[in-house]
């Protein structure tokens, strides 16, 4: 029996997490260009205030988890810290983006709003800790390697850190060779951590190492995993976009198109108000 720990909400900017409404964090995986993080940035953000949602926007710097030696792995801390503080400027929008040694913790907390953890460094406790200190938000992802009762002590790492806004995070959990599922019972474990749950659902859909060089994914199936979620009851959906992945220099297999972001939105208000309602009248 897991002993539950009251969730107390709390603000990013503009957007609250763990009051009880649906946020959406999207971005193409990783920063391509300053012209094309703008673009995405300010289309996923008119789509997603027009279905009523708060939006945070997420891309990456650098991705040093590529299969491949050979494969982009970003525009590099410099560049890419360049491009979300114009993204964070231009939109008004929180913005998130990963974080991988404990050297750029502070400089990456100089400019976005809420620090994401990888969920392979998400034992890495120097890691947790330097993120918290830094006063910022911050988003761990669940290893695909840990059960949802071991999360319990990353939340306690980083509130012995100081962190007072903190997100978790589930992309799946290893399932044989080159596949993940998706437990749904790790968000109300989770979430009895005190603290607001996370569904990465694009990156519960990646097919690791699939495709020899490269990870594979399965798109398709990204609407019916989302409406699960968020029945189940989350705090936010984690979607990483694309307006064409199959030109994506960097999980294309796994990524929601552009043309599919606004429609699937509306579709998960739509669950998310009829779970509201039906817990209201229980």
């Amino acid at each position: 029996m897991i002993q539950e720990e009251p969730l107390v909400p709390f603000s990013v900017g503009e957007v609250i997490f763990g009051d009880g409404r649906l946020t959406v964090i999207a971005g193409p995986c990783v920063i391509e260009s300053r012209e094309h993080a703008l673009m995405m940035a300010h289309e996923l953000q008119r789509r997603a205030q027009r279905v009523g949602l708060d939006f945070v926007f997420k891309s990456s710097f650098d991705k040093a988890n590529r299969s491949s030696h050979e494969s982009f792995r970003g525009l590099g801390m410099r560049v890419g810290l360049e491009i979300l503080r114009a993204v964070r400027e231009e939109t008004g929008a929180p913005v998130t983006t990963d974080v991988h040694e404990t050297v750029q913790v502070e400089e990456v907390a100089e400019t976005v709003d809420i620090l994401q953890i990888p969920a392979f460094l998400c034992r890495q406790t120097d890691l947790i800790a330097a993120a918290a200190r830094t006063g910022r938000a911050v988003n761990v992802k669940k290893g695909q390697f840990l059960s949802p009762y071991d999360a319990r002590n990353i939340v306690r790492k980083a509130r012995a850190a100081g962190c007072t806004r903190l997100l978790l995070t589930e992309r799946g959990v290893t399932f044989g060779y080159n596949n993940l599922v998706v437990d749904m019972r790790s968000f109300p474990i989770m979430r009895r951590f005190g603290v607001p749950v996370v569904f990465d659902v694009t990156h519960a859909l990646q097919l690791p190492g699939g495709l020899g060089h490269a990870t594979g994914g399965q798109a398709e199936f990204i609407e019916p995993l989302a409406r699960a979620g968020v029945a189940v009851g989350i705090d936010a959906i984690f979607l990483e976009v694309h307006n064409d992945p199959s030109r994506a220099p960097s999980d294309g297999p796994n990524m929601l198109p552009l043309e599919r972001f606004e429609p699937l939105l509306e579709t998960l208000c739509a669950v998310h108000e009829a779970v509201r309602r039906s817990a209201a009248s229980a």
